[in-house]
């Protein structure tokens, strides 16, 4: 058993990992940054939670890219194939939860 303090954790460089778990070939790991990430595709489903701070997800869909806002508690689902990066509004800690071994 663990606990973990998701706002105490920090990383040395954006987009640090903790390594929670891995459950059934999913892993559960919780980010801290502070920059973009980059324009990518996992190879099977995303689940993105905002557990602290403030999130602009940019995801393609039909071509075009759009946008959303993720306050705290908020969670982005991304279905295999759909394209997406992640612009934190100053420090942001999410929780993500993915095909293990995915980008």
């Amino acid at each position: 058993m663990d606990i973990i303090r998701s706002k105490n954790f920090t990383g040395k460089k954006a987009w640090d990992g903790l390594d929670i778990a891995t459950i059934e070939g999913a892993s559960v790991r919780l980010h801290w940054t502070d920059q973009p990430y980059i324009w990518h595709i996992n190879d099977g489903s995303e689940v993105f939670v905002v557990i602290d701070g403030c999130v602009k997800m940019y995801y393609k869909e039909n071509n075009a890219v759009k946008n959303t806002i993720l306050y705290e508690g908020d969670i982005f689902y991304a279905n295999t194939g759909i394209e997406h990066v992640a612009h934190p509004k100053g420090v942001a800690r999410i929780l993500v939860i993915e095909k293990a071994d995915s980008i």
